[in-house]
């Protein structure tokens, strides 16, 4: 399996010239989903007990399966969070995975663990985090959000020692990611909702509670905020939070996995103010910071609590914490023992083209969206919900119903031009579905949201 052959090189090549291809491509083709029994149809059975050999294998994955996928990065995806990374990234990630680095322990990972860590000083510095704030790189939000949920309530039962069998509390809002509520799940805490998609505020959160029962204030352990939510992007009153969090002593969580890009753009980092307060935030480099899939991060305010919540122990490990192997040990502040070092793509990006691209390349996103709810407001037929938040844009056509907006989100996507899809906002009591907008890629054009817009006629 190892033996190296003409095969192999010749496959090396193929790989790397589609992956030239690919990333080369500032509009690639805009693929749509396809029924199990059709891919099975078009493919046949690609595992068996001899092999279909590399040059089918890869042919059928280039022309066949990779075209039943949707492209992240096509400058007119702009539904859900989508990405862009850069191609500096996405070479490196091949890099990344030639290179078989062990990302849990120094002894074994130092050099690329090492790298990641310069990425991240960057990432805590954007933050505002007191001095000795650090963090790690994750698989996403939702490891980055539950890796702090369990630093939180490990913290809480630590402090007197009279929570060990109580089943915790979180306060969060309805605008908040759908991954908090699951994570509160996977550590047997629940979550009170505060009923407003919109912005929560410091006030809000005082009222929310004055009315909890002194049972569960007696459970409350941790708030979570949201820098930026993934609906609408929204950023909460996060000074307001912080001074609630201070003076009832709960673990103050900032979720800015979509958001938190817009740390690095000068124009919106005032709305952030508050974040440097936080004692865990939740960053995702794969959605707006231009690496591949997956990177996330969390960081920590005290690095040290989170290790006496993720430290894991074992026998085989212990070579791991000698002298000899003194150094930054990323699998002991998070969930993962074994790890990819994820964040290496972004290291060397951010090496290649510098800070202020980033900058320039986060403020882009945010023209973008300011750019789209012009055009929006200029259009008789269109209306805006709200105004703009960071990059996320909501909007109605005046006269559609709920139907309206799947039937033209696929008819877009059928013909190859875009990928938009509906969401839906409350209203008052109620929800209406309406259209939105993320802007993260830079390549995406006015033109290109005229064009999308012309297809509401």
């Amino acid at each position: 399996m190892h033996n190296i052959d003409m095969d192999v090189v010749e496959m090396t090549l193929d790989v790397m010239k589609y992956a030239i291809s690919r990333i080369t491509q500032t509009s690639p083709e805009l693929g749509h989903p396809k029924k199990e029994e059709e891919l099975r149809r078009l493919v046949g059975e690609t595992v068996t007990p001899e092999g279909i050999g590399g040059e089918k294998a890869f042919r059928l994955f280039r022309d066949v399966l990779v075209k039943a996928t949707v492209p992240i990065d096509h400058p007119r995806h702009l539904a859900f969070v989508p990405a862009s990374p850069t191609r500096a990234a996405v070479m490196f990630d091949l890099v990344t995975s030639a290179s078989s680095i062990h990302g849990a322990y120094w002894m074994e990972g130092a050099g690329g663990i090492y790298c990641e860590n310069e990425a991240m000083k960057w990432l805590v510095s954007l933050t505002g985090l007191p001095e000795g704030a650090f963090g790690v790189f994750t698989s996403g939000g939702t490891a980055a959000n539950l890796s702090a949920m369990v630093t939180a309530r490990e913290a809480w039962r630590s402090v007197s020692g009279e929570h060990g069998r109580d089943r915790g509390l979180v306060i969060t809002s309805i605008g908040a990611h759908s991954s908090i509520k699951a994570m509160a799940k996977v550590i047997d805490a629940d979550v009170h909702l505060v009923d407003s998609e919109d912005r929560l505020t410091g006030r809000g959160l005082r009222e929310t509670i004055g009315q909890l029962s002194p049972e569960q204030r007696n459970r409350l352990f941790a708030v979570v905020a949201t820098g930026g939510t993934t609906n609408a992007g929204i950023i909460d009153d996060l000074e307001g939070i912080a001074k609630v969090c201070e003076k009832e002593k709960l673990w103050f969580h900032v979720d800015a996995a979509y958001g938190g890009g817009a740390l690095a753009a000068d124009s919106v980092r005032h709305l952030f103010c508050g974040i440097e307060k936080a004692d865990s935030i939740t960053i995702d480099p794969h959605k707006w910071l231009f690496s591949p899939y997956d990177c996330g991060a969390v960081i920590y305010k005290n690095p040290e609590l989170a290790k006496q919540a993720h430290a894991q122990e074992g026998s085989y490990l212990d070579i791991f914490k000698d002298e000899g192997a003194q150094g930054f040990n990323p699998a002991d502040y998070q969930i993962q023992l074994t790890r990819r070092v994820r964040g290496l793509p972004l290291w060397f990006s951010l090496a290649m083209h510098g800070t202020r691209m980033y900058k320039e390349a986060v403020e882009r996103g945010i023209e973008l969206a300011q750019i789209a709810g012009r055009l929006i407001e200029e259009d008789p037929d269109l209306e805006l919900v709200r105004e703009p938040s960071l990059s996320c844009v909501l909007y109605r056509r005046k006269g559609w119903a709920p139907d309206d907006y799947t039937n033209w989100t696929y008819k877009n996507h059928k013909a190859g031009l875009a990928l938009v899809t509906p969401t839906k906002w409350k209203n008052g009591d109620t929800y209406e579905t309406v259209s939105r907008f993320c802007f993260i890629n830079p390549d995406t054009t006015e033109e290109d949201i005229k064009m999308i817009l012309d297809t509401m006629k």
